[in-house]
C-alpha cells in the first residue's frame, strides 16, 4: 500500500447485510429491477404530465416495450402479426428489440390497427411518444465516437452506478488523460483523437446540469496507480477527481489493492437506473470492439449484487479522497 495508515480498511467497520448488503454509511440504496410490461394508463399518464424522459433513446427502449406488451394482450405471435401486414418476421423483431433508431409513425399506427387499439388518448399517447423517439440527441453528432448507447442512457438515468478496474470513468476524466488513453488503444490520427477528446468532454455535460444524476464510482486501486500520460496528467487526474467528490451528487470510492481478490474482478460495468417505472434500469458493458446493454431483471440483480458486494470492501468515501490526496503528494516526489 502507498499509504499505510490506511491497512485499517479492513477493520470490521463494514458489514454485510444479507444478499443484498451495502456498507452502513448512509448511502442511497440500490433499487430492485423494474418490470417492462405497464398498463396503458401509465402511457397516457405520463405523456399527458410531461413525464416522459428527455433521452431518445429511453424513449426509444420504452416504445419497444410497449409495442411487445400490446401484441402479447393482443394474444398474437410476431409471426401472426407479420403475416397481417405482410412484413417479414425480422422488421417487427426489430422494432420489439429497439434495434430501430428513427421509428415510422405509419408502422407504429398500423401496428395499433392490428393490435385493436381503438381509444383515441392512447393512441395518440404511444404515436406521441413514437415521436419523440425520432429525435435526436447532442450524441448523434458525435456517431463516429461512441459505439453504444451508453451517453444516450446517461442523458436520462437519475442514478449512475460504476464500477472500473483499470480505468478512471469516463465522466471524470480530465482531457490529458483522456487523449492519453485514446493514443493507447490503436494508432489513431491527431484529428480523431481531438474529435474523441471533444465527445468525451460533452458527455461530461450530463453531471453538470441542473439536475444531475447521482453518480457513485468504485475505482479500482489499480486505475489509480497507473501513470497513464505521466506523473503529470496523472497527478491532475487524481486532483480533479477529489474536486469532483466535493460535489454532493457525486460519491468516489477506492478499492485497494489489499483486499485481494472481489467480486468485481470479471470486468467494469455501468448501472443506470431511471426516474420512471416504465423504464427498466440497465446495465452497461463494453469491450474493445463492442457494446452491450443488459436489462433482464436477473442480470440487473446481478450486478448490482456485483457492486454492493465491492462497495462493502472498498475505503469509505472520506478514507478514498485520504488516500488521492496521498498519491498525489507521492507523485510529487
Amino acid at each position: 500500500m502507498i499509504v499505510t495508515s490506511l491497512s485499517v480498511m479492513l477493520a470490521p467497520w463494514w458489514t454485510l447485510i444479507g444478499e443484498l448488503s451495502i456498507v452502513k454509511f448512509d448511502y442511497p440504496k440500490c433499487p430492485l429491477p423494474r418490470t417492462i410490461a405497464r398498463p396503458y394508463d401509465a402511457v397516457t399518464h405520463s405523456a399527458r404530465e410531461g413525464g416522459m424522459g428527455g433521452s431518445p433513446t429511453v424513449k426509444r427502449r420504452r416504445l419497444s416495450a410497449e409495442l411487445v406488451r400490446l401484441r402479447q394482450q393482443a394474444g398474437l405471435t410476431v409471426e401472426e402479426v407479420s403475416q397481417r401486414l405482410e412484413w417479414s418476421t425480422g422488421r417487427l423483431t426489430h422494432m420489439e428489440t429497439n434495434k430501430w433508431v428513427r421509428p415510422d409513425l405509419g408502422n407504429i399506427r398500423a401496428l395499433l390497427d392490428v393490435y385493436g387499439v381503438a381509444d383515441r388518448q392512447i393512441r395518440d399517447a404511444i404515436v406521441d411518444l413514437a415521436r419523440q423517439s425520432r429525435e435526436k440527441g447532442w450524441w448523434a453528432k458525435y456517431n463516429d465516437v461512441f459505439r453504444g448507447s451508453l451517453p444516450g442512457f446517461e442523458a436520462d438515468a437519475t442514478q449512475i452506478r460504476a464500477y472500473e478496474a483499470l480505468y478512471i470513468p469516463g465522466l471524470l476524466q480530465t482531457s490529458a488523460y483522456a487523449e492519453a488513453v485514446f493514443r493507447a488503444e490503436q494508432v489513431l490520427d491527431d484529428e480523431t483523437v481531438k474529435r474523441r477528446i471533444e465527445g468525451r468532454l460533452v458527455r461530461q455535460e450530463t453531471l453538470r446540469g441542473e439536475k444531475p444524476p447521482e453518480f457513485w464510482a468504485v475505482i479500482d486501486e489499480a486505475a489509480c496507480r497507473k501513470l497513464v500520460g505521466g506523473m503529470e496528467v496523472m497527478r491532475d487526474q487524481l486532483r480533479h477527481l477529489i474536486e469532483a467528490a466535493a460535489q454532493p451528487h457525486i460519491t468516489i470510492q477506492i478499492v485497494p489493492d489489499s483486499v485481494g481478490a472481489h467480486a468485481g474482478m470479471a470486468g467494469s460495468f455501468v448501472l443506470l437506473d431511471f426516474a420512471s417505472e416504465q423504464d427498466p434500469s440497465v446495465v452497461y458493458l463494453e469491450t474493445a470492439t463492442d457494446s452491450l446493454h443488459l436489462e433482464k431483471p436477473g442480470e440487473i440483480q446481478a450486478y448490482s449484487l456485483i457492486f454492493n458486494r465491492v462497495v462493502a470492501i472498498a475505503l469509505s468515501p472520506e478514507e478514498s479522497i485520504d488516500y488521492l490526496a496521498a498519491l498525489v503528494d507521492r507523485l510529487r516526489e
